[in-house]
């Protein structure tokens, strides 16, 4: 049957609206909220850790509504949007007692993966104090890690959903668009890592990160129900070189265009970046092109 349109690279059937019509006309007092629900039910549309994917329906029943398919019961509230009004974090108290000494004589270090847990605030305002790009609110899943030496915190590690279309990484993992679409969930983006500014420890950086790789894919399997078989990130050389990602093991995939995902002019508009990725796994290819 042919596709009225795509959606996330699924195609959507007139057989597809006829059954989202049926659902909005047997639940007419229903929310478009309710509606997503109890598509997602309908359908079997669960994220790997159970979740329903109501937002994907959402979106999905919005598409065929601003296409004219099917018409959407009136909405009934607007939620603030986070992204577009963003408070910023407010600044906390930290020791800052300035930490030199040798990786060894540092003693041992702990990470807390502290995303939903009374120790995120202190995490996004030490990212807002001290990181040279802020703290931005992640999109889809993500983990925040919090590295303590004792009860000191020395660094934070931030990580989200990877980019859909990244032309560096997905020449370089040989990537179809459809196994792309299909398998771009089992990558995670290093969003920020930063080593607080009072802390000088030689060795630390790439220390700690490639602990933090190796930890990583059980780690989301805990939050999200799936592992993560590749790592990626982007590394601005006008302002570092990125020497503990490459002590590390990650490797040079390319650059970026400069452009962005939202570019419509295609014309670099910003700073060209290395983009880097590891391999979470021994058998990351075959995994990631199954």
């Amino acid at each position: 049957m042919e596709a009225l349109l795509r959606y996330r690279g699924r195609p959507v059937t007139a057989a597809d609206v006829h059954f989202i019509r049926k659902l909005i006309a047997t639940f007419p007092g229903e929310s478009r909220r309710r509606l997503s629900q109890k598509l997602c039910e309908a359908w079997g549309w669960r994220q790997a850790n159970g979740a329903p994917r109501d937002m994907v329906a959402r979106g999905l029943m919005l598409a065929l509504a601003r296409g004219g398919h099917i018409e959407l019961p009136a909405v009934r509230m607007r939620p603030r949007n986070p992204l577009a009004v963003r408070v910023r974090p407010f600044p906390v108290e930290v020791d800052r007692t300035p930490v030199s000494a040798s990786l060894p004589d540092l003693g041992s270090l702990h990470f807390r993966q502290v995303r939903r847990t009374p120790e995120e605030r202190r995490f996004n305002s030490l990212l807002e104090s001290h990181h040279y790009l802020g703290y931005s609110q992640p999109v889809g899943e993500q983990l925040k890690f919090m590295v303590y030496a004792g009860e000191r915190p020395v660094a934070l590690f931030a990580w989200s959903s990877a980019a859909r279309h990244l032309s560096p990484r997905d020449r370089y993992l040989g990537w179809h668009p459809e196994v792309r679409r299909r398998n771009v969930r089992f990558l995670a983006y290093n969003t920020r890592y930063l080593i607080l500014p009072w802390v000088g420890v030689p060795h630390l950086a790439s220390h700690l990160l490639s602990r933090m790789t190796r930890m990583l894919s059980a780690e989301w399997d805990k939050v999200y129900g799936h592992p993560v078989y590749f790592a990626e990130t982007f590394v601005d050389t006008t302002r570092h070189r990125g020497t503990c990602y490459r002590a590390a093991n990650w490797v040079m995939l390319g650059r970026t265009q400069g452009r962005g995902k939202d570019d419509l002019t295609h014309r670099p508009n910003r700073t060209l970046k290395d983009v880097l990725g590891l391999a979470l796994v021994p058998d990351f290819r075959e995994r990631l092109l199954s």
